[in-house]
C-alpha cells in the first residue's frame, strides 16, 4: 500500500520527533502527521522554560548545547545553520576538580566534545525550527498526554487519553520517548503498566516484543535541576566568572553532589543559572518533581511544598559550597532568595548503554517504530544520537510505507 493519505502519529516533540517529521517531509511523506507532546512546547532534551509574564526570562534547563562528535554532519544541519536556528557555541567551558577545588579551562566530558552548537534564542528553538522545516504538514498537540495505545483490527493505532476517549488515529506510530514502553512509567506516572506493553500482547509481533524487552532493560540517570534568576547586580558578578558552562569531574560530583552549572546572561542585564545535580542526589529525591513540571500539572499531582523547598535549599547550598572560592556576597544572596528559585526534576536525563539496537527501530508488522537518544549508535545518550536516529528512521519509514519518487 502506498503512503498517500496514510496518517502518522509521533509521540514526543523532542529533537528525535521533530527531526523525524522534518526529514520525512524532505523525503516526500505525503500523509498527515500529528505530533503529541506532554510538555507545553517542543524541546524534550533541549527544552527551555519561559514565562508568559516575563518575555526576557529563559532557562535552558536540559541540554545547554548540542555537540556533534561524528565528523559527518546530520542531513538537516546545513538548513538549520542557514536559517540561524543553530550557531557555534563559543562561551567559555571549565571543569571543576573535586580533589583540589580548582578550575581547569576546557573539559574532556563527552557532552562537550566535537563541534559545539547552540540555538541562539533558546535551545527549544532548535525543535521549533525543525517543525518549521516540515511546513504545514504537521499538527502539533502540546500539553497532551497519550495514556492508552490500542491496535486497530485493520492495522494502525488508536490514541486515547486517561479516560479512554479517542484522541486520534494513525496508520503508523512512532515513539520518540521510552516512557510509553518502559516500566518507569509506572513510577513516574503511577500507571499500572506501560501502554505499549499492554498493546503488544494483542499483536503477536515477535520483533516488537524483542524491541520492548530491550527498551525495558534500558537504565537511565536522573537529574534534579535548580533554576535561579539573578538580578542585574548579581548577574554582573556571575558573568565575570571564567566560565559560562562548568562541568564537574567524578570527584567533584561525589564531593558536591552536582554535575553541571550553566550561566545564561539575559538581554535585560539579568542572568539565569541552571545547576544539575549528580545522579546520586537525584535518585535520592526521585519523587520530588517540581510543582511547575508538565507531569505534575497534567497529572494534577498533590503539591509537595515542604519536600520541594528542602530539595531547592539543598541544591542552592551545594552550589555555594562548590563555588565558595569565587562567590561574592551578592552571588550568595542570589542563590538564597526563595522567590527566584525553581526545581525541575529530569527523570530520565541520560540513558545508559547498550540501548535499543538500530535494527529494532522499525516493527513493520505492527506499523510501529522508535527513535531517540536511547537508540544505540553515534551520539547515544545525547542530542546528536536522538537526531541521527530520527534521520535514519525517516528513510526506513519511507521504504516501509511504500513512498516512491521521494
Amino acid at each position: 500500500m502506498g503512503a498517500q493519505g496514510q496518517r502518522l502519529a509521533v509521540i514526543g516533540a523532542g529533537v528525535a520527533g521533530c527531526a523525524l517529521v522534518a526529514r520525512l517531509r524532505q523525503l516526500g511523506w505525503p500523509g498527515p502527521i500529528t505530533l503529541w507532546e506532554i510538555g507545553r512546547g517542543p524541546g524534550g532534551r533541549t527544552a527551555s522554560r519561559r514565562s508568559r509574564h516575563d518575555a526576557d526570562l529563559r532557562f535552558d534547563h536540559g541540554a545547554p548545547l548540542l555537540n556533534l562528535a561524528v565528523a559527518e554532519p546530520p542531513l538537516l544541519l546545513d538548513s538549520l545553520l542557514a536559517a540561524g536556528a543553530l550557531a557555534p557555541f563559543e562561551d567559555p567551558v571549565a571543569l571543576l576538580q573535586g580533589e583540589t577545588q580548582q578550575l581547569l579551562a576546557g573539559c574532556h566530558d563527552p557532552l562537550v566534545q566535537g563541534r559545539l552548537l547552540i540555538a541562539p534564542d533558546g535551545m527549544d528553538r532548535l525543535c521549533a525550527a525543525m517543525l518549521q522545516m516540515a511546513d504545514e504538514g504537521v499538527t502539533a498537540r502540546f500539553g497532551q498526554l497519550v495514556r492508552h495505545l490500542q491496535p486497530r483490527p485493520q492495522g494502525g493505532w488508536l490514541l486515547q487519553d486517561a479516560d479512554g476517549a479517542l484522541l486520534g488515529e494513525a496508520d503508523w506510530l512512532v515513539v520518540s520517548s521510552t516512557l510509553p514502553a518502559h516500566p518507569r512509567s509506572r513510577l513516574v506516572l503511577g500507571w499500572d503498566e506501560a501502554p505499549l506493553r499492554r498493546a503488544a500482547a494483542a499483536l503477536g509481533d515477535a520483533r516488537l516484543n524483542h524491541a520492548l524487552e530491550r527498551i525495558a532493560a534500558i537504565r537511565t540517570e536522573p537529574r534534579s535541576n535548580l533554576l535561579v534568576v539573578c538580578d542585574a547586580a548579581a548577574a554582573a558578578a556571575w558573568a565575570a566568572l571564567p566560565f559560562r558552562l562548568l562541568e564537574f569531574d567524578a570527584a567533584a560530583r561525589q564531593r558536591f553532589g552536582l554535575s553541571r552549572l550553566r550561566i545564561l546572561p539575559l538581554g535585560d542585564g539579568r542572568c539565569t543559572l541552571v545547576a544539575h545535580s549528580s545522579t546520586v542526589f537525584a535518585t535520592e529525591h526521585l519523587s520530588v518533581y517540581g510543582s511547575r513540571s508538565a507531569v505534575a500539572l497534567l497529572q494534577t499531582l498533590p503539591p509537595r511544598e515542604v519536600e520541594e523547598a528542602e530539595v531547592i535549599q539543598r541544591l542552592a547550598a551545594m552550589v555555594c559550597d562548590a563555588l565558595e572560592p569565587w562567590l561574592t556576597p551578592a552571588m550568595v544572596a542570589s542563590l538564597r532568595r526563595s522567590d527566584n528559585r525553581q526545581l525541575m526534576r529530569w527523570g530520565a536525563a541520560f540513558p545508559l548503554p547498550p540501548g535499543l539496537p538500530p535494527d529494532l527501530m522499525l516493527c513493520g508488522l505492527s506499523r510501529l517504530a522508535f527513535c531517540g537518544d536511547y537508540v544505540s549508535g553515534p551520539g547515544f545518550g545525547r542530542v546528536e544520537g536522538a537526531w541521527r536516529s530520527a534521520e535514519r528512521l525517516a528513510a526506513e519509514l519511507i521504504d516501509a510505507a511504500g513512498v516512491r519518487g521521494a
